[in-house]
């Protein structure tokens, strides 16, 4: 027999979109937009179900996005993702400890504007991105974007170790307008995150 009550079996009823409980779901501020360049996200296992992470509302907003959850992935698995159709490039910063071990880069240069291209992003904690990218060595390889001038993070609902620090979503957008070439574009979605972020707030302060 079923002893549950009506208002805890709605607090457990998950969102199909969002992956959230219907209580918090976050597709209020989905805010759909088309990207040229294509984007891979590769979210670490315990990001998942971490209810401030920006990754599943990047991918629901984007259009042409793909989202893939896993530490280590099988070689041909990940070279099937990384199809040769576009031009791969990951989004993590140029310069890396050469006592890890990581192989060296492709270089980036403008020439590969020209081409489809695919953005591969690493979403999970400074940490955990860089154990994902060492468990990878395809990734490796990748020629490497950085950010250029950055405006400060609106990412407030968690804390972050350097001052340049963005979310996932954050700084998949404005490498997104750096590699489209169109600045304001994708200004709807920090809007939507802007709102995503006062959200988790109320929450943390109910609860506080």
């Amino acid at each position: 027999m079923n002893t549950a009550s009506p208002e805890s079996s709605t607090r457990r009823a998950m969102c199909a979109a969002c992956l959230r409980p219907q209580q918090t779901c976050i597709c209020r501020w989905v805010t759909a937009l088309p990207n040229q360049v294509e984007v891979l996200i590769l979210q670490h296992p315990m990001e998942v179900s971490n209810a401030k992470g920006s990754a599943r509302l990047l991918h629901l907003c984007l259009s042409n996005s793909r989202l893939e959850v896993g530490e280590t992935f099988e070689p041909q698995q990940l070279q099937a993702l990384l199809s040769p159709e576009r031009r791969s490039v990951l989004l993590y910063p140029e310069t890396e400890n050469a006592s890890l071990g990581l192989a060296t880069p492709q270089p980036f240069d403008e020439a590969w504007l020209s081409k489809p291209l695919r953005l591969v992003v690493l979403d999970g904690t400074w940490r955990k991105s860089r154990k994902m990218l060492y468990l990878n060595p395809l990734l490796q390889t990748l020629p490497r974007l950085p950010l250029r001038d950055t405006p400060p993070s609106h990412y407030l609902i968690r804390k972050a170790h350097l001052p340049d620090q963005l979310s996932t979503l954050e700084a998949t957008v404005y490498a997104l307008a750096q590699l489209e070439n169109d600045i304001n574009k994708f200004d709807p979605l920090i809007a939507a995150f802007d709102g995503f972020v006062a959200q988790q707030a109320s929450y943390v302060k109910r609860s506080a």
